[in-house]
């Protein structure tokens, strides 16, 4: 059965710079050999967390790249913008306003600390909900 795992940003460094979390949960996936697609937001988003993935951590590099050329299907984390039209995978990190649609596994949806950006969250919980997921909350 498919899974949404809802994760609530808490901790002051996730308030600060909420795409650490998403590294995090990246490197989780990697480390687990989970194939990862990020549904960023934006090209703006996409470059920040490409960015961020190359810092995070120095004892472990996240192989990851930008969609849209052919060698996506070689990286273990692939970030793509709205306007690129990139396959499915197994886990999807889901950092747009609108619910995932198409076949995964697992799809982690990134909450902000923010309380007007936590209505639509709900939105997307009960459309989850609706298409027979398993739903989780995680405070992080």
């Amino acid at each position: 059965m498919a899974r949404a795992d809802f994760y609530l940003i808490q901790k002051d460094r996730f308030r600060e710079e909420p795409l650490l979390l998403v590294c995090e949960l990246a490197r989780k996936a990697h480390d687990a050999n989970l194939w990862t697609l990020v549904l960023a937001r934006d090209a703006e988003q996409a470059e920040r967390l490409d960015e961020l993935l190359w810092e995070f951590d120095e004892d472990a590099y996240i192989p990851h790249q930008l969609a849209g050329d052919e060698e996506d299907e070689l990286a273990p984390v692939l970030i793509a913008t709205p306007d690129t039209d990139t396959p499915m995978r197994a886990l999807v990190i889901n950092l747009r306003d609108e619910a995932v649609d198409g076949t995964f596994d697992r799809v982690l949806e990134v909450v902000p600390a923010d309380d007007s950006a936590r209505g639509p969250l709900r939105e997307r919980w009960k459309q989850y909900q609706a298409r027979g997921l398993e739903l989780k909350k995680y405070d992080m």
